[in-house]
């Protein structure tokens, strides 16, 4: 029988994660890994199943916070490190876990990034925003004018103190964007220091203050050419952003720019040609969970609209199993006939407005009526991206 499990010390954190990484295909961790890795546990946040006294499931999650629709800061658990043996799949022990880990987690909301996109709606994870991996050609790239303010370069320890400040103060502005916690950032420092040629500079606009950054890495050398990869980029305002891609465009010996960016960021209208950027793909980033889902809906704010009913139907927490009417000035429970029925990951993947009512209406994910009102509700002027990998 599977049991599942708080772990506490190192002994428990490394097994947990020679089991994860197995469920990954990884071999476990050399003793120079794990000391890299220890510091991205935290206590009381994880978990593992049991099959007597053998380690068999994992997962895990981090303390944060998310920005939802609005602007509002609300607690947040980034759930990682989710893995089952491979000699026990297809027996409960991950849908025990997630049973655990949800009714337990101290926070409204959690995220993940999926391995696989058809695993976690079944616990109630829904779709709810994605990047696009767009190349520049430097060759050809031309930003009219020039900058607004200035850009320096910073050394590892000046990027490792300043950042995490940075982050905080522009980092989180786009709904679903997340709080980085120690243990993200003593793992970049460490993905940095592997790469060697990581490089960071940081934007501050004409009153001196530092208002963006960009940390990349340049790789490949043919005909005293580079790709370089945009690894990490924030700003405070449009100047920063523009500033930091006209130091970006114009670095002498790069061939090709590859960055992911918010399917909404308008890059190509940067340029004189906008077919210098070119759209490679768009990839599933932020699966996100509502946790308690009265809280989760008062958090955010609606668009102009009547009221809408939904009934929200959730297997894993049925404590938020109800109708609710959302409507211009809040959310309220309620027990009149309901508009649009749907299950929690649909209302996940609606959540952040990637998607509407009307395309899951359309595809017969979902039933209802009066679906243009639920969409004018949930409507948001910014596509979510987070651009935080955990």
């Amino acid at each position: 029988m599977t049991e599942i499990r708080v772990l506490t010390d190192e002994a428990q954190f490394r097994a947990h994660t020679s089991v994860f990484r197995r469920a990954m295909h990884w071999g476990p961790p050399t003793d120079e890994q794990w000391q890299v890795v220890l510091p991205s546990y935290e206590p009381d946040r994880v978990l593992a199943a049991f099959d007597g006294d053998e380690m068999i499931g994992t997962t895990q999650s981090y303390g944060s916070s998310l920005v939802v629709p609005g602007g509002a800061l609300v607690p947040h658990a980034a759930i990682s490190r989710v893995g089952v043996r491979a000699d026990y799949t297809r027996r409960g022990v991950l849908t025990a876990l997630m049973r655990e880990q949800l009714s337990t987690l101290p926070d409204p909301v959690a995220t993940l990034r999926a391995s696989e996109g058809r695993i976690y709606g079944r616990f109630g994870y829904g779709l709810a925003g994605r990047w696009r991996t767009v190349e520049v050609d430097a060759n050809r790239a031309v930003i009219a004018g020039e900058m607004t303010g200035r850009v320096r370069m910073i050394d590892q320890d000046t990027a490792d103190k300043l950042l995490p400040e940075l982050h905080e103060a522009v980092g989180r502005t786009r709904p679903g964007q997340i709080g980085r916690w120690a243990g993200w950032w003593a793992r970049a420092r460490d993905r940095k220091s592997e790469a060697e040629n990581s490089v960071t500079v940081v934007h501050s606009g004409p009153d001196g203050d530092d208002d963006g950054f960009l940390t990349y890495k340049a790789s490949g050398y043919e005909d005293f050419k580079h790709r370089m990869s945009i690894e990490d980029f924030e700003w405070a305002n449009d100047d920063a952003w523009r500033d930091l891609w006209i130091y970006a465009s114009r670095l002498d010996l790069v061939d090709k720019i590859e960055i992911d960016v918010a399917l909404d960021e308008p890059v190509s209208w940067l340029f004189e040609d906008p077919r210098v950027v070119r759209t490679k793909d768009v990839f599933d980033e932020i699966w996100l969970r509502l946790v308690d889902v009265p809280r989760m809906l008062q958090a955010r704010t609606y668009g102009s609209a009547d009221p809408v009913v939904i009934e929200l139907r959730d297997r894993l927490l049925p404590a938020n199993d109800g109708r609710y009417r959302v409507s211009p000035g809040g959310v309220e429970r309620v027990e009149e006939q309901a508009d649009i029925t749907m299950p929690v990951d649909l209302l996940g993947a609606v959540y952040f407005g990637d998607t509407t009512f009307s395309q899951l209406a359309a595809t017969k994910r979902i039933a209802g009526t009066r679906l243009s009102d639920a969409d004018a509700l949930f409507a948001v002027p910014q596509k979510p991206y987070c651009g935080t990998f955990f």
